[in-house]
């Protein structure tokens, strides 16, 4: 299950992508994102309108799939790496996707690497054919791959390389850049987990219990499987033996001012 495993079923999967009609007109958005977060930056960076304006900031993305044209601002925009552009008529047997990607090293054009599922398996094999890379303008790498189209639905990521002798990926960035946020509710950035890590705190309720990792408003559904991955490296350990930890019961934002006005009546909601 998505809530126990962070990886999403079948269904969940179908429920988001563009019809077949739709998939064989070109290139065109998926949103995978499945639980409310209060997160709306897809609405916003869209230019056409088909990603509907949120009634509330803790919505899931509504995506009219027939305005959206495919052109991935939404992609690099996403805090979560919830979104890829699909292209079905790329090629008569292959897929383009467009995936957003921030690891070390990125890719050489031209080369290939491992496609991997949702559960980080490897699959089969990809070719990469762009990476676009703006680090001025602060934003998510994006690298296009082409896969055999039986896969188009199954592909979520990839792998540069095979050697597992070869150090692992790190989550992308410069010499010289900040060390990328990883928790904002609880301002957490990637040095203070690996520090934690190397501190002998390698278990999601651990690092909880000293940081408040995942104890605010989006309730760790950014968070936590960006430091399951990073434990994963840590430890040299698939993410599906990992422990994800204990989760509470889903709580929404309050305002001060709702706070202000409470009465002391018992809440019938």
């Amino acid at each position: 299950m998505l809530e126990q495993t962070g990886i999403p079923e079948a269904s969940d999967i179908n429920g988001v992508f563009p019809s077949d009609e739709r998939l064989a007109k070109g290139p065109v958005a998926v949103i995978e994102c499945f639980q409310r977060i209060p997160c709306n930056p897809c609405s916003t960076a869209c230019r056409r309108g088909a990603i509907e304006a949120f009634d509330d900031i803790n919505d899931l993305p509504k995506v009219n799939h027939e305005k959206c044209n495919g052109c991935s601002l939404c992609v690099s925009r996403c805090p979560g790496l919830a979104i890829m552009v699909v292209d079905m008529t790329y090629a008569e047997d292959k897929a383009l996707l467009k995936l957003p990607y921030e690891f070390a090293p990125l890719p050489e054009e031209g080369s290939s690497v491992t496609a991997l599922n949702r559960a980080g398996e490897a699959v089969g094999e990809a070719l990469v054919v762009k990476v676009q890379n703006t680090p001025a303008l602060d934003k998510t790498p994006l690298v296009s791959i082409a896969v055999a189209k039986d896969l188009a639905r199954t592909v979520r990521n990839f792998r540069v390389t095979d050697d597992t002798s070869a150090e692992s990926p790190g989550i992308l960035r410069g010499d010289e850049a900040p060390s990328p946020m990883v928790c904002r509710c609880n301002d957490l950035d990637l040095d203070n987990i690996r520090d934690l890590m190397k501190k002998g705190f390698t278990s999601i309720d651990e690092i909880k219990r000293v940081s408040r990792l995942g104890m605010g408003p989006c309730q760790g559904r950014n968070c936590i499987p960006l430091v399951l991955g990073e434990l994963s490296r840590f430890l040299g350990k698939p993410v599906s033996e990992l422990d994800p930890g204990t989760y509470r019961p889903v709580v929404k934002s309050v305002s001060l001012g709702a706070v202000a006005e409470y009465d002391g009546e018992a809440l019938t909601e």
